[in-house]
């Protein structure tokens, strides 16, 4: 078993605490199914053809940074390769703050772990993590892989800072002073998609032509199905499948995992849970 980031540090008073959307994510990403994708699409090809860039894997909305420090800690494990390079965004600047902390902690307890002693270093690098709205500050067809954990509660509206397209020294005053600042997290707006629509727009030019893909979780009343349908009409060569639920209990926040990519690339399409 791969083991789990600590966020022992993290003031869960001003940043999203790891809940069980969190760990579906771990979970799924680490799944044999997903482990085997991820390796054929960004592990090392063609005998390590130095032409081949360190893949860029972002987290939009990192919270605690448990996903992020998950992926980069356990590079060589997920992806096949240490070679990759992190980098997390969230709209909040304290999860910023602690995503930092997140990822050098368990990338440094992967380093001092003796099972890694005889081995290459497993972990891969982070760039770092930045206030920013959504994928509005990184460059158009960089990203190899993308995970988004939204806010995806439906509610009355959304907050302020996610009104617009940008994120102001201004606004940000105005969040950190305010109680609902967890709020960020969470609030959805209407069918808690208002956020998730955003970034599905921003999609097509952020991922990288060539092997990009996302993952994306989604909960009931998000209508997953009609999110599927929408993607599939982007036509070729766009993906989607499932691969991750939170199982058959009640109440509607059950979730999936959705798994967008540009189907040029091996493997991409092949569905590995069953629906």
């Amino acid at each position: 078993m791969i083991p789990t980031p600590s966020t022992n540090h993290v003031d869960f008073d001003r940043v999203y605490e790891p809940a069980e959307d969190s760990y579906l994510l771990l979970d799924s990403l680490s799944s044999p199914g997903e482990v085997s994708f991820l390796t054929e699409r960004f592990g090392p090809r063609n005998n390590g053809d130095a032409r081949i860039s360190s893949p860029l894997i972002v987290e939009i909305g990192t919270g605690s940074g448990i996903v992020l420090a998950f992926l980069t800690a356990h590079a060589k494990t997920l992806f096949g390769t240490p070679g990759i390079l992190s980098l997390g965004v969230d709209i909040n600047q304290y999860a910023c703050k602690a995503s930092v902390q997140t990822v050098e902690t368990a990338c440094q307890s992967i380093a001092h772990d003796s099972r890694h002693a005889s081995s290459s270093r497993g972990t891969g690098f982070l760039l770092t993590s930045f206030t920013g709205d959504l994928t509005s500050a990184i460059r158009p067809e960089t990203v190899d892989l993308l995970v988004f954990n939204p806010p995806y509660v439906p509610t009355a509206g959304v907050p302020t800072a996610f009104a617009t397209n940008e994120v102001s020294w201004e606004k940000q005053a105005v969040l950190d002073a305010d109680s609902d600042v967890l709020s960020l997290s969470y609030a959805g707006g209407m069918d808690g998609m208002e956020v998730t629509n955003r970034l599905l727009e921003q999609l097509p030019s952020v991922l990288k032509v060539d092997r990009g893909v996302a993952y994306i979780l989604l909960c009931k009343q998000n209508k997953p199905d009609e999110v599927t349908q929408r993607v599939r009409e982007w036509g070729a060569p766009w993906k989607v499948d499932v691969v991750g639920r939170s199982g058959k209990h009640g109440g509607w926040e059950k979730l999936q995992i959705l798994r967008i990519c540009r189907g040029s690339y091996p493997s991409c399409g092949i569905a590995l849970i069953r629906e």
